[in-house]
């Protein structure tokens, strides 16, 4: 998809950086936002609607695990946890070809865009064939991910992930884990070839993942961190369940988050993606550190991970996105009413989303906390309705929110709470619409490639 030249609109109301406004002229040019004008009139403009707003960042997914989504919800065994479904992930990651990534891949990124997000954290380390041998290509599975998000309009931000053990006790890895399998020098190639590949490319960005600690040493960080290139966002999975605690605890004394910031230099070029298990000194570290908490709460719930100390961590100035994760379910209205519902069962008070002894509405403080920090973890310096950023827009259809009428804040807050997703209509990115009318371009093709390889894989 090409990018459009120029193009001029006018939304009643729109969500820019200092608040809400009426009667705004968004004028893009080349792919970004070239003129924000509020309180103004139409003036012969391209395009009018009600309702404009940022599209949101998904901080963090795993593209292929969306070919699985809803086929986990059997129980395996009296006590089925985390470990258990990584068992039948593991299965699924074994049988997809780079053909069959793409197709899967392609699929979920217009199911984003459709659903309001423009921009994706791919935390990949789905590198070699089934076998285990690599590919001639070692970037072959990560370029694949870069041609789906392309071919959609998506812009990605690609994570190839360090994935070198099995264990804390540096275990080899597994069998089933074979085609994770990597080392220093191997992710620096691949990211090397990836920023080749996409070189002036606007809707790319490149960064470096490390599974999580269980997956690989301080050591092997720092040796990857001081590789030439590494200037993008960096991630990594984090005290996401309780045996990782225990099992950090054991090994070095030290629970994840803690052990993590005594040994690397964290700061807010990383994403601690879930974070969920954090003690009150991890949380104020990890909060001053300015890295952002890339929570995923559809799959956290999914998998009964537990609640991240949203309040604690925002009352110390931490930042926070949301991510698809495994994609079971793509709606970031979905993540953000989810995260805030789990934060008051937990706390067994209402709108527990803002920090303490701040007031106003829960889903604008939810709204704009996740565009930032989403747009931080996925390395997009720019980011919203404003002169410079890229041109992402994303039209909301005022006619399918709950109540007539609504201004500002109350938007969101119905979008949100009163809505089962968020009621996106038109979706542009880099300066041309992807979605109109709530419905890709390409929709047919991708949507009859994507059940036809769905259905082979999980025949196998």
């Amino acid at each position: 998809m090409t990018m459009d030249r120029t193009t001029v609109g006018f939304a009643g109301q729109a969500l820019l950086p200092g608040g809400w406004h009426d009667n705004v002229r968004i004028v893009t040019d080349a792919g970004r936002i070239a003129v924000v004008e509020p309180g103004g009139d139409p003036k012969g403009a391209d395009w009018r609607t009600d309702i404009v707003i940022p599209p949101m960042p998904s901080l963090h997914s795993h593209a292929f695990q969306r070919a699985m989504a809803g086929m986990t919800e059997t129980r395996q065994n009296p006590t089925d946890t985390f470990w258990t479904w990584r068992t039948l992930m593991y299965r699924l990651a074994l049988r997809l070809s780079p053909d069959q990534m793409e197709i899967v891949a392609a699929f979920l990124y217009m199911e984003m865009l459709c659903a309001g997000y423009t921009q994706v954290a791919e935390f990949h380390y789905l590198h070699h064939a089934p076998d285990g041998t690599p590919y001639d290509r070692k970037a072959e599975m990560s370029l694949r991910l870069l041609a789906a998000a392309q071919g959609v309009g998506m812009g990605i931000t690609i994570l190839p992930t360090l994935y070198a053990q099995a264990g804390f006790n540096a275990a080899p890895l597994q069998s089933d884990q074979r085609r994770f399998a990597t080392d220093v020098e191997m992710i620096g190639a691949i990211a090397a070839d990836l920023r080749r590949a996409s070189a002036g490319d606007p809707l790319v960005t490149v960064g470096l993942g490390f599974h999580s600690l269980r997956a690989v040493t301080a050591d092997a960080m720092r040796r990857a961190l001081a590789e030439p290139g590494h200037d993008g966002p960096i991630h990594i999975h984090v005290a996401e369940q309780q045996r990782e605690v225990a099992d950090s605890l054991s090994a070095t004394g030290r629970r994840p988050v803690a052990f993590l910031m005594d040994e690397i230099p964290v700061d807010a070029r990383w994403c601690l993606v879930h974070a969920t298990h954090l003690d009150a000194d991890e949380t104020a570290r990890m909060a001053a550190s300015g890295a952002v908490a890339g929570l995923c709460p559809i799959t956290e719930a999914d998998l009964g991970d537990g609640l991240f100390p949203l309040r604690d961590f925002l009352d110390a100035g931490g930042r926070f996105g949301i991510g698809t994760d495994s994609n079971v379910l793509i709606s970031p209205g979905e993540e953000l009413r989810l995260l805030e519902y789990g934060q008051r069962l937990g706390r067994q008070q209402r709108c527990v989303s803002l920090p303490s002894g701040r007031t106003g509405s829960v889903g604008g403080y939810l709204y704009r906390a996740a565009l930032q920090g989403g747009a931080q973890a996925c390395g997009l310096p720019a980011w919203g309705l404003a002169p410079g950023a890229r041109a992402d827009l994303c039209v909301l259809d005022a006619d399918r929110l709950p109540l007539p009428g609504l201004k500002g804040d109350a938007i969101l807050d119905a979008a949100l709470f009163a809505s089962p997703r968020l009621p996106v209509r038109d979706v542009m990115c880099a300066g041309a619409w992807r979605v109109r009318d709530g419905r890709h371009a390409d929709h047919d093709r991708l949507t009859q490639a994507f059940r036809t390889t769905v259905t082979a894989v999980l025949a196998d």
